[in-house]
Formats: structure tokens, C-alpha cells, sequence
């Protein structure tokens, strides 16, 4: 029985989830991408609570979409550095770390983040 790719995604993301988890002095920067935008939390998974949050939505940032990923990386990352936070656990949720899900990282390390 083949698995659709969602169904993989979730096996990947629940296996990754496993291992790590975030708190409130290391928080998990959780990346979800659909087919036309991106999104990046911190969240802290002790409390249960999300801490920061940007997306392509909120960003006005003209380009492809790597290139608008990179901008969601660095508007998280500024908001981190707001609420105190420099060093985080990145969580690429099921997707493969590639592509935009690389630009969000690299652009939220150019920003400051250190995972």
C-alpha cells in the first residue's frame, strides 16, 4: 500500500517530534509551508504556548518565493531577538530541508538565531 505525501510527511514529522521539543529558553521554530505561503513559529511546547510568529502573509516582501522565505527567516528572527530569545531547536516539520524551508533558516540565522 503506497503512502500519499501527506501521509509521509506526517510519519516524518511525528518521527522528528519525537526527538525534540521546545521550552521557553529553547524554543522550537516550527516551519509550514503550503503551495502559495510560509509560516515560522516559536513555540514553547511545556506551556503550550507560541511566543513569536511571521509569515509571507503578514510581510509585504516582493520576489520568488525562496527569496520571500528568507524574508519570513529574518522577520522571526527579529521578533525573537524581541522576547529575549537567540538560540533555538528547528523544527522543519516533515518537509525536506531544501529549497524554502532552507532560505526561511538561513535567513532567520542571518538574522541572529543560533540552532
Amino acid at each position: 500500500m503506497a503512502l500519499s505525501k501527506v501521509q509521509k510527511r506526517n510519519r516524518i514529522k511525528r518521527r522528528v517530534r519525537g526527538k525534540i521539543s521546545g521550552s521557553a529558553e529553547l524554543p522550537r521554530l516550527s516551519v509550514y509551508k503550503s503551495n502559495k505561503e510560509i509560516y515560522a513559529q516559536l513555540i514553547d511546547d511545556k506551556d503550550g504556548k507560541t511566543l513569536a510568529s511571521a509569515s509571507s502573509r503578514t510581510l509585504n516582501a516582493k520576489g520568488n518565493k525562496v527569496e520571500i522565505s528568507a524574508e519570513v527567516g529574518k522577520a522571526i528572527a527579529e521578533k525573537a531577538k524581541a522576547v529575549g530569545i537567540e538560540n533555538i531547536v528547528f523544527d522543519r516539520n516533515g518537509f525536506v530541508y531544501h529549497g524554502r524551508v532552507k532560505a526561511l533558516a538561513d535567513g532567520a540565522r542571518e538574522g541572529g538565531l543560533k540552532f
